[in-house]
């Protein structure tokens, strides 16, 4: 079994615990907030998930650190439960877990995520136009546009939906042209 796949199972029993505790007590929008606040946080700072990482740095003091860093950022419940996963050494996970939540809480609001790739951002007119589009092929009520730009495409763009591919791109394009030329 790869690590990834073993992350994924230890990460989605918290992920659920999570979902159910913002279910329960009806904080499921302040849960979201508090997580994508994490998650901004994580993502802007490398030298605070090498920190949270390091399996050298005491558990004393990452405990102290997030106590420091978060107590007034996120509800109680959730300060709890990161000092519970640095306590069990499961803090690395976090962003495996925060992505598993969020997985759920789309699911049971019946969200389709959509990843995109695109050489460069899309106006907010271009997002509209493409969430619109997926809604109609998807049959879903709401569509979430997750960006990526990747400098390494050249034009159009790559879309994924569950497990459908869509690629516009250029290389796309030249890799099926190769593709149908090979085989003639």
């Amino acid at each position: 079994m790869s690590s990834q796949n073993a992350n994924d199972k230890i990460a989605l029993p918290y992920a659920e615990a999570l979902l159910e505790y913002a279910i329960k007590n009806k904080i499921i929008n302040d849960m979201n907030s508090n997580l994508s606040a994490i998650q901004s946080l994580l993502s802007e700072s490398m030298d605070f998930q090498e920190f949270l990482n390091n399996p050298l740095t005491a558990v004393k003091t990452k405990k102290k650190i997030i106590t420091q860093l978060l107590s007034n950022q996120v509800n109680s419940f959730l300060l709890n439960f990161l000092l519970v996963l640095v306590d069990r050494r499961r803090i690395s996970l976090i962003n495996i877990i925060i992505d598993k939540y969020f997985k759920l809480a789309y699911k049971l609001d019946s969200i389709t995520i959509a990843n995109i790739s695109t050489p460069v951002a899309l106006t907010e007119a271009q997002q509209e136009a493409l969430i619109n589009k997926l809604k109609t092929m998807t049959n879903s009520q709401t569509v979430k546009l997750e960006m990526n730009i990747d400098t390494s495409l050249l034009g159009g763009f790559i879309i994924q939906v569950g497990s459908k591919v869509i690629d516009t791109s250029l290389s796309g394009k030249l890799k099926n042209m190769a593709f149908y030329l090979s085989n003639r």
